[in-house]
């Protein structure tokens, strides 16, 4: 199979901009921040495409901002939602009046979690794994080879992928979107992925975030903490109400980082007055 293609023979993105979009991965996580984690590396891997799809100042700036919404995921895998995004874009700048922006960002955030999911099981935790155990193998012996076959093991894979990916990504994008328009499931499509998109949010919200509170009822044996009535009630409400309140500051346009400073006053004080617990 030949993956350095690209399907459709209308599209004005060339197997040139594909391959530096591959390529443009690479320091993706050297922007990495806590506020909105790969937002900046995702578009800026995306600016060559995104320059030669609009070249109007204007729409060039408002598809760049699109894509500085929170991202996060493997970045030995990245290329291949960057691929669809590139697909979908080019498909909103060929119908500019009826495509749905929306659907742009919302399939980013579906596929966000399960690649990540794959991405970290092969990555992390297979192909690391098996060059650390090749390069310290041999590395213990004395042998030269050990750092080579570590680092050969662990970048050719990972370089690969980042290059084959961005093609599969934009012809799957560009397919499913043909698709989609033909059968005229766009709509439908776009309200499945939103759905996916906010599960993914909400689950990484329950796993990320641990709220505990330390207070007590009764005493030895028999006390009943606080949290135990909360969790038998709805697990995780301390949780959803912290989620809450961010969103209610960011939707005041509360700086973000003003945010994590008052998260950070809250948890100390909670810890050292005892109302939060580990």
């Amino acid at each position: 199979m030949n993956f350095n293609k690209i399907k459709n023979p209308d599209s004005i993105i060339t197997k040139k901009d594909l391959r530096k979009l591959g390529f443009r991965t690479l320091p993706m996580e050297h922007a990495w921040n806590y506020e909105r984690m790969m937002h900046m590396g995702y578009a800026w891997a995306l600016m060559p495409i995104l320059k030669k799809l609009y070249p109007e100042d204007e729409k060039f700036k408002e598809a760049l901002t699109r894509h500085l919404e929170f991202y996060n995921t493997t970045p030995f895998i990245i290329s291949f939602p960057l691929g669809i995004s590139a697909a979908m874009e080019e498909e909103r700048a060929n119908n500019m009046d009826t495509f749905d922006t929306k659907s742009i960002s919302e399939v980013k955030t579906a596929l966000m979690g399960p690649l990540a999911g794959i991405g970290d099981s092969i990555f992390w935790g297979t192909l690391r794994i098996i060059a650390t155990g090749i390069g310290t193998s041999l590395a213990l012996q004395g042998n030269i080879l050990g750092p080579i076959l570590f680092l050969l093991t662990w970048n050719v894979p990972s370089l690969l992928c980042r290059y084959i990916l961005s093609f599969v990504g934009f012809n799957l994008g560009t397919e499913v979107i043909t698709q989609a328009n033909e059968h005229g499931i766009m709509e439908k499509l776009t309200k499945a992925a939103s759905i996916v998109g906010l599960a993914v949010a909400g689950s990484m919200t329950a796993e990320m975030v641990n709220v505990n509170i330390g207070f007590s009822l009764g005493s030895g044996e028999a006390a009943t903490t606080i949290q135990e009535i909360l969790d038998g009630i709805i697990p995780g409400i301390p949780t959803l109400l912290i989620f809450w309140l961010s969103w209610v500051l960011l939707k005041k346009k509360v700086n973000p980082l003003i945010i994590m400073l008052i998260m950070l006053a809250i948890g100390l004080i909670g810890a050292y007055t005892g109302i939060l617990a580990v």
